[in-house]
């Protein structure tokens, strides 16, 4: 057995691990890496320093955490400069107690140690072996105290309850503040010799503050919990709470359903939002965004809510549908200022099928690095949140959504979970970010999800499941995800049902072919699993504009619907085709042409014809310096029904698109998870590494020289006899180092052999400070 002076370090246990298990730990830790580390002695530097300890702090959970701390409880008597420890398995049981058991301890004991955070101190036997770690092991801690072992640690949340109802005004104020602000205080009262009936000893005997030094305090984080009125943080028994309560009433299949229904809602109601925004683009702020003004005008155009709206904005913003810039062409209120306008990959996201807008929308949402929920809050400064500002970034944000959907992901599907269910588990296995994990903050991630199809019936959908999956394979995994989404979505319907009230219900998703039908007959009336559009003049003129024939119509009608066509209705389409296109208003600048000469006339005397100079050229002529949209505008606005032709005669749609933008280009996107290294990137890592470490090894020949003249000839005689060299060198920033190296050429001053690093790696003869031949 070693004695406390002749400890193991981390870099002799890190070079008596395997090659896998440094892969591994370079993969846990990926900022190990990066530089590559020369040799296991920089790897252990590396991964004792505190900046490095304390991100692997970021990936344990709360059971981790009370180890760490009763391993620092245990090894505060026998730590030193450099290492706390040695500590004992035995000893760790003793401070935990049945809090966590025998396997799950081991468990993490064994994550610690593959983690480099502890190591076997060689100072145990096989069987019962005493681990060392690091001074700055507390770094991995996500408090400064050992709140997991301290006095509340064993305590059940009603009895910290009941503790905190036993107090004062005074000590519950002092409570109150570090609840909103940082759970660190100072206060000189804090020291072991201070006034016992001050609060703060008061509060530290109660065990509901923690002494971290002589004028520093810390809030215990079970208290917190229970004074922000937030699910509590048990620590009596250290094990994962509770997710799921079991299978609901609803099956994976009515999950999926739902879920879709939410989708089509979603892709609806995006497309009448661009279509708003299409024929009045919105206002820039001059702080940049899009105010709340703007957002309650775009909720009463589109009959949406305000925050539905601006969940709308901020995704299709990232889904690059929408932009600011300068709208072409310019709409009729331009101030020529930018403006938030649809971009030109409107149009064929229009023409695109239902799975793949949902995807698109859905990825967007996910990778988002803002939170919509936000919009309408206000800053420290009292400032409202504007939709697409630059105060809504977060770049946690895409990290924090995954975390809260791929914990729903994890229970059985179709099972709902309570939102209070999935706060104390992000807790439990996030305990760094406990002050994140509020219920405001969990239900509306999972509102958002829910609106964008993702979550239904309080369970993830199956298209939510493979996109939060993903592949390697991007095209793979976009295919399932498509796949699984066009299974979930309903049967696209083929016809409708004509009604008295000269309404059409189609009682589910129309085909493409039938939509474009339906739409340009009629306007939607309400939306749904099953949709209403109504018929009226409008919307009849607005079809015959676009070149339908009233024949066609009731064609349309006769074939399509699965209801008598009510005669109303065969009158209206007949009235109204009657009198559209009695007046033809083509290009001259434009003209007005009119078979009949007193309808001509009446138009002539009209106010309608002096807004836009109309003079008579025949009893059946007329023309305009105007534009031709002027003029049907100015004769519709008149009372007057024109249609739109060509040069041939036949009718044009002059109906307005829309403004459009320039989409400006794509931003790196943003990992979609934080990058992790692979194990084939890994493996190399360590393959250089033990290099290193022979390059560092004891010389096994006394063949030595540092002189030019001799290395020229000992790299001669390494040549000859196949020999390989052990080599320190010192490269253009004069950083120095040792290569092991298997000599293939010298030539033009330079040694070109095989190296660990390379295989035709070169070094500059006057740079090699020694060689050693092997």
């Amino acid at each position: 057995m070693r004695t406390d002076s002749s400890l193991r370090g981390l870099a002799e246990a890190l070079a008596d691990r395997s090659d896998a298990d440094l892969a591994a730990l370079l993969t846990r830790r990926g900022d190990l890496a990066s530089p590559p580390p020369r040799g296991t002695a920089v790897l252990a530097q590396r991964a004792l320093s505190a900046s490095s300890i304390a991100q692997a702090g970021e990936s344990l959970d709360l059971a981790t955490v009370a180890v760490i701390e009763a391993f620092l409880e245990c090894g505060s008597d026998t730590a030193r400069n450099d290492v706390i420890g040695p500590v004992t398995r035995d000893q760790l049981v003793a401070a935990l107690g049945r809090r966590l058991k025998r396997p799950a301890l081991d468990a993490r004991l064994a994550d610690l140690v593959a983690q480099g955070l502890i190591w076997d101190s060689g100072a145990g036997t096989a069987r019962k072996p005493a681990w060392i770690a690091g001074i700055h092991l507390p770094a991995a801690l996500p408090w400064r105290g050992h709140h997991l072992v301290g006095p509340l640690a064993t305590a059940t949340p009603e009895q910290i309850q009941d503790v905190i109802d036993g107090l004062d005004e005074r000590p519950r104020e002092l409570l109150a503040t570090l609840t909103v602000g940082s759970p660190l205080g100072r206060s000189r009262d804090a020291a072991p010799d201070a006034d016992a009936d001050a609060p703060v000893p008061r509060l530290i005997r109660a065990g509901l503050l923690a002494r971290i030094d002589e004028q520093t305090v810390e809030l215990v984080p079970m208290v917190g919990r229970l004074l922000r009125g937030e699910p509590p943080l048990p620590t009596a028994v250290l094990a994962p709470p509770p997710m799921s309560g079991g299978p609901g009433r609803f099956g994976p299949a009515d999950v999926d359903a739902a879920g879709a229904g939410e989708a089509l809602e979603l892709i609806r109601h995006s497309a009448t939002l661009l279509e708003v925004l299409g024929q009045h683009p919105a206002a820039i702020l001059k702080s940049g965004g899009l105010g709340i003004r703007e957002l309650r005008r775009l909720a009463k155009a589109t009959g949406l809510p305000v925050a539905r709206v601006g969940l709308l904005v901020e995704i299709l913003a990232a889904h690059r549908l929408l932009d600011s810039g300068h709208p072409e062409p310019e709409p009729a209120e331009a101030t020529g200022e930018p403006v938030f306008a649809p971009t030109v990959g409107v149009d064929a996201w229009l023409h695109s099928t239902a799975e793949r807008k949902w995807h698109g929308l859905a990825q967007a949402w996910l990778d988002l690095n803002r939170r919509p929920w936000q919009i309408g809050d206000t800053d420290r400064d009292g400032t409202t949140l504007a939709a697409l500002s630059s105060e809504l970034f977060d770049a946690t944000a895409p990290v924090t959504r995954r975390q809260v959907l791929e914990l729903l992901a994890e229970a059985p599907e179709a099972a709902p979970v309570e939102v209070d269910a999935l706060v104390a588990n992000l807790a439990w296995r996030h305990p760094r970010h406990l002050r994140r994990w509020t219920r405001r903050f969990v239900g509306e991630t999972l509102a958002e999800a829910r609106d964008l199809g993702l979550v239904a019936h309080g369970a993830l959908t199956a298209p939510a499941r493979l996109l939060l999956a993903g592949s390697d394979d991007e095209d793979d995994a976009a295919a399932a995800i498509l796949a699984a989404m066009l299974t979930a979505l309903p049967t696209p319907v083929e016809h409708f049902l004509v009604q008295a009230d000269l309404t059409l219900m189609v009682p589910g998703p129309m085909t493409a072919e039938l939509a474009d039908q339906v739409e340009a007959i009629a306007d939607l009336e309400s939306g749904g699993a099953a949709s209403v559009y109504r018929i009226s003049e409008s919307s009849l003129r607005r079809a015959f504009d676009a070149g339908r024939s009233g024949a066609e119509i009731k064609a349309l009608l006769e074939a399509r619907s699965r209801t008598p066509v009510p005669q109303s209705l065969t009158f209206l389409v007949d009235d109204v085709a009657r009198s559209h296109g009695s007046l033809r208003v083509g290009v001259a600048a434009a003209f007005v042409r009119c078979e009949d000469p007193a309808l001509l006339a009446e138009v002539l005397r009209s106010d309608a014809a002096a807004e836009v100079a109309l003079r008579a050229l025949a009893a059946t002529v007329a023309v305009s310096p105007a534009p031709v949209r002027e003029v049907v505008d100015a004769l519709r606005r008149g009372g007057f029904v024109p249609a739109g032709e060509d040069s041939s005669g036949a009718l044009v749609d002059l109906r307005s698109r829309g403004v459009r933008v320039a989409a400006r280009a794509r931003s790196a996107r943003l990992p979609r998870r934080r990058s992790k290294l692979g194990l084939g990137q890994a493996e190399t890592i360590v393959g250089r590494l033990r290099a290193a470490d022979r390059a560092e090894q004891v010389p096994r020949s006394s063949i030595t020289t540092s002189g030019d003249e001799n290395t020229t000839a000992l790299i001669q005689l390494a040549l000859r006899t196949g020999r390989s060299v052990r080599l320190g060198y010192v490269d253009a920033q004069g950083a120095a180092s040792r290569h092991l190296v298997k000599p293939k050429a010298l030539q033009a001053g330079q040694l070109i052999g095989a190296s660990d690093e390379a295989d035709d790696a070169s070094f500059l003869l006057h740079r090699i400070t020694g060689l050693e031949l092997l």
